[in-house]
């Protein structure tokens, strides 16, 4: 039986990645976590629905190269199953129009050892990116008896889990500054809530950042 996961750290020499994949990637609709991380004067700021086929096209090919460059180099590179991301989803506490993508494998999944856990994000639009690496995951379990595959709890994400009205056109770069320097940020306390490359790894000591979307719940989770 083969021996596939296993990283303490974030610099041993790499020997398998999880590359992502653009495939219909969408711009999700505005919801309480993502307004602060859209620029105010992004284009994608009050837009939503698929990307431009061209973006898509450009971002594969980008994903394609890095591939390359890492078997050149004798990495084994796994991929995710990308989701028809445009769809709407929902649980008994929230309705969101589309998803997101699986661009970004680094948020949704951590790896401690030979666990892989996959995190609880604060985006609605991602509550289900998870899935698109259960394939992985699956193969990873029937392969490697010494694989933990696990779930962080799910946070509920109800209109609790976010400030009201936290967002607001009108404030000026110096006061969003100044809001992010005093750690306020759109997530409550309520429940844990947190992505994976939030987290840093040295051993069995971690290193989490509070942020944008990364709550102190998450880190009394950790902790305990």
């Amino acid at each position: 039986m083969a021996k596939i996961v296993s990283s303490w750290n974030d610099w041993d020499p790499l020997k398998r990645v999880i590359v992502g994949r653009c495939d219909n990637s969408v711009i999700p609709p505005e919801e309480p976590a993502t307004s602060e991380k859209v620029p105010v004067d992004s284009e994608m700021r009050g837009m939503w629905g698929l990307r431009p086929s061209d973006t898509v096209a450009r971002g594969n090919e980008c994903l394609e190269n890095l591939v390359k460059i890492l078997e050149d180099r004798g990495v084994v590179v796994d991929r995710p199953t990308p989701l028809q991301w445009n769809q709407a989803i929902g649980t008994p506490d929230f309705r969101n129009d589309s998803m997101m993508t699986c661009m970004p494998p680094r948020d949704i999944l951590l790896t401690i050892g030979n666990e892989i856990m996959a995190a609880a994000n604060s985006f609605r639009c991602r509550y289900y990116e998870y899935l698109a690496y259960w394939p992985l995951m699956e193969e990873y379990f029937e392969q490697d008896p010494d694989f933990k595959w696990t779930q962080a709890p799910r946070p509920r994400l109800t209109d609790r889990s976010y400030k009201h009205n936290y967002y607001d056109e009108k404030i000026s770069l110096e006061e969003r500054l100044e809001r992010t320097a005093a750690k306020d940020f759109v997530t409550t306390e309520v429940e844990p809530m947190w992505d994976a490359a939030d987290v840093m790894r040295m051993g069995k000591d971690l290193f989490i950042q509070h942020g944008l979307t990364t709550n102190r719940a998450a880190m009394d989770w950790f902790q305990r």
